[in-house]
């Protein structure tokens, strides 16, 4: 009779065991399906960031990248126009974000930005594209001059199926007019075209 019920037991750990075997497969190749994705995405949203910095960089524009490109790429010919490769031992799925920061001291310019980054909602990964830049000073009474800071979202979507050509649209028309408005040295086209365009969610102080 005891040994019945051991055989009993086991039976049903082994129906267990299986069971967890099976959604430990399901989920590993879950991790890996989305890992692999985010890998492609995210080389990709950094070699688009890479072309905007140079193109920039070309009329001595000076725009920050991150993540810098010491961390992902290896130049064996010339930089920055010169051929490259991927860092070995870099792993593009784990970058939370990219982004160009604008370095120009004039026109306020210093610190404009765009930024593409990952968050979660409900424990899924989304991607928001946003543009970030300071509209002035303020002087506050307890704790004197700050920055005042606006943020225009570009696009938001769940990273799953987020649209590059969708992602190139956007980038392509808010580089154009960030562009033109260095070749013209009036800041102001750059603004105007955000308010027009794009809704702004946050302003803050800073």
């Amino acid at each position: 009779m005891a040994k019945a019920k051991a055989d009993k037991g086991a039976d049903w750990f082994d129906t267990l065991d299986a069971e967890l075997q099976r959604k430990t497969a399901e989920i590993l190749s879950d991790v890996g399906q989305q890992a692999s994705k985010r890998t492609d995405l995210n080389k990709t949203l950094i070699e688009d960031a890479w072309k905007i910095w140079k193109r920039f960089n070309a009329m001595n524009v000076h725009l920050a990248m991150e993540p810098s490109y010491e961390r992902w790429a290896v130049f064996p010919d010339t930089f920055p126009d010169g051929d490259w490769r991927w860092r070995e031992g870099f792993n593009p799925a784990s970058v939370q974000s990219v982004t160009l920061t604008d370095r120009t001291q004039e026109q306020n310019r210093i610190g404009d930005a765009l930024k593409i980054a990952y968050y979660d909602t409900d424990r899924r990964p989304r991607v928001k594209i946003s543009f970030e830049y300071c509209e002035g000073e303020h002087y506050y009474k307890y704790s004197g001059w700050k920055r005042i800071w606006s943020i225009h979202t570009l696009l938001d979507s769940s990273a799953d199926r987020l649209d590059v050509n969708e992602v190139h649209k956007v980038l392509g028309d808010v580089v154009k007019a960030w562009y033109e408005s260095h070749l013209r040295r009036n800041r102001d086209l750059l603004i105007k075209h955000l308010k027009k365009n794009y809704e702004r969610v946050e302003t803050y102080n800073q």
